[in-house]
């Protein structure tokens, strides 16, 4: 699925406001409600280099399993778990499917991860079950790493031959010197300069907060010089349509948005990605 390819890695809300997230006992897949969490960042892995089939690793390294063991003696869903499988089978393969904005998750043999809500021990579990009109089987993901192409680098341009320093030129007629002169100086032009700035740029949650800004996060060549374009490249670069451009004021540190202009120069940028329904 197109969505999954640029994802490096994804957070997952349901429509109970809550992240799918790995448990610290690192065998159990709860939901909790601070999507800032570790435990609700998940490493997207294509299965055999193609995104209609999925793998989610957690943040300890094991995968979201879709088991056979029941949930509850006398209910349809069935376990989801943590598993460091020997030999990766079709219990850890998820087929995204996508439902308007959000998304489903399809095990191998055609049930949906479901978030549960209500009374214990329903609430906060995660399980997979048949597919039936229920929201509870939808997810808003996020993409929360951006996965980076390796570009190769350009060929480097052929040598330009001399003639040896001992032969004397033939004396030219002056149209040949002229064109001569007119090639000697197209190879002696300097190339062109590179355009655009340098845009460093992190990825915030719905209350503002970023993971670890302190890293280098990640980087976009811009080159346009309008707030608005700027905007438009960052939302098409990290396929996040609802997002506002802010900067940090270096007197309190607090985030605001980028309104007016960028800076004159073509010097290198930080900013933050915020929601728009962040207050």
């Amino acid at each position: 699925m197109e969505f999954f390819q640029k994802a490096k890695a994804v957070r997952m809300r349901n429509v109970h406001e809550k992240y799918l997230t790995a448990d610290e006992d690192e065998e159990t897949v709860t939901q909790d409600r601070n999507g800032s969490d570790k435990r609700t960042r998940w490493t997207v892995e294509p299965v055999r280099g193609s995104f209609e089939v999925i793998r989610l690793k957690s943040c300890y390294g094991s995968y979201l399993t879709a088991s056979n063991e029941r949930f509850l003696l006398g209910a349809t869903g069935r376990k989801v778990v943590l598993s460091k499988p020997s030999r990766m089978d079709s219990s850890v393969e998820w087929e995204p499917v996508k439902e308007g904005s959000k998304m489903k998750l399809k095990t191998r043999y055609g049930n949906l991860l479901r978030a549960n809500g209500g009374l214990p021990p329903w609430r906060n579990s995660v399980t997979h079950d048949s597919p039936h009109i229920s929201d509870s089987f939808l997810w808003d993901v996020d993409i929360v790493e951006i996965l980076v192409e390796t570009v190769a680098p350009a060929p480097a341009p052929a040598p330009v031959a001399t003639p040896p320093p001992h032969r004397r030129r033939p004396v030219s007629s002056p149209i040949s010197r002229s064109s001569s002169e007119s090639s000697e100086e197209e190879l002696t032009q300097s190339p062109p300069k590179s355009e655009g700035r340098i845009i460093h740029y992190h990825i915030a949650d719905e209350e503002g907060h970023v993971e670890d800004e302190s890293a280098v996060g990640y980087a976009l060549t811009f080159r346009g010089n309008s707030v608005e374009q700027l905007t438009q490249a960052l939302r098409e670069e990290t396929s996040m349509d609802d997002v506002v451009v802010c900067t940090r004021n270096p007197l309190n540190g607090k985030l605001f948005p980028l309104r007016l202009q960028l800076p004159p120069n073509s010097g290198t940028m930080h900013v933050v990605l915020v929601p728009s329904s962040t207050s």
